[in-house]
């Protein structure tokens, strides 16, 4: 195969969740313009620093590196980037997706839900679709909608959990393997005739041997990328899931008196600076994911 490059500009979400699918091919970056890298057999990914218009430029290197970069729905560099298509499955299905992985805020939350073939129609009515190309309003009004009438199991890691689980040296992609397997078990077991489907954010090989300590696993799964564009029961999830991590940041919002912001970018930064003078270090480990870079540019 002929060496080749791709270059995709994504923004901090894609970025994060990228970060997260690449985990166990990581690379210490070479210089302080890369933000990270990773090694993967015949394909090398470095994502810089600098941003333009709020996007990260990511390289994708090697002989497989079209088919990668076609991974993260990104195509030829002459074309635009295409809407994602809509969910194409039919039948009895379960599938699950994670909020949180890359707030530097907020818990970590994992949802799998259920939709029957003859729910396929009220959930085209209610307008569901991947969480990431709805707006906040939209999912706070279709949230409680979705909580009755479809079935799903809500599994969440809260902040000091999830920083204590880290700090013992657990990997993040582990961390949601469990929770994904969980939660789609708990509802797997409900509807056992459905078909199972997860948004995949490590190799399935690799997810499955996250899981070899589990008394219970459910190995019958499709896995895709983008899973919430492809499959109406994880766009489900994925609603699901991001109405739960908004009633969570709101409760943070109440107890703190202040607004807290999504995601890991300089608005973060400005927020937790404030955050910090205010409520102090072991107030901010409560509610804040240590591990993350916004926290080390704190203490540099």
């Amino acid at each position: 195969m002929a060496e080749t490059s791709f270059t995709l500009h994504l923004d901090e979400a894609t970025l994060e969740k990228m970060r997260a699918f690449y985990g166990d091919y990581l690379e210490e970056p070479s210089n302080d313009s890369i933000l990270f890298s990773a090694k993967e057999d015949e394909v090398r990914i470095t994502a810089y620093k600098k941003t333009k218009n709020g996007f990260h430029s990511v390289l994708f290197q090697g002989p497989k590196a079209g088919y990668e970069a076609s991974i993260w729905g990104v195509v030829t560099p002459k074309e635009t980037k295409k809407p994602s298509p809509a969910p194409k499955a039919d039948g009895d299905q379960l599938g699950s997706d994670e909020v949180g992985v890359g707030d530097f805020f907020g818990p970590v939350i994992v949802v799998a839900a259920y939709c029957g073939a003859s729910q396929l129609k009220r959930l085209k009515e209610l307008g569901v679709t991947d969480s990431k190309q709805m707006d906040d309003e939209t999912i706070r009004k279709l949230g409680p909608i979705l909580l009755r009438e479809f079935d799903y199991s809500h599994i969440q890691l809260p902040v000091e959990k999830y920083n204590e689980v880290i700090a013992g040296g657990t990997n993040l992609n582990a961390i949601k393997a469990k929770m994904h397997n969980r939660a789609l078990l708990n509802v797997y077991k409900r509807h056992p005739q459905a078909k199972a489907y997860i948004d995949q954010f490590a190799a399935p090989k690799t997810y499955f041997s996250y899981l070899k300590s589990e008394e219970e696993v459910l190995s019958s799964l499709t896995f895709a990328t983008k899973g919430e564009s492809k499959f109406p029961c994880v766009a489900l999830a994925s609603v699901i899931a991001r109405y739960s991590f908004l009633t969570k940041m709101d409760a943070l919002n109440e107890k703190y008196g202040l607004v807290f912001p999504y995601g890991a970018g300089q608005a973060v930064d400005e927020f937790a600076k404030e955050f910090l003078a205010k409520f102090g270090e072991a107030e901010l480990r409560k509610v804040a994911k240590v591990h993350f870079a916004n926290f080390k540019r704190l203490f540099a």
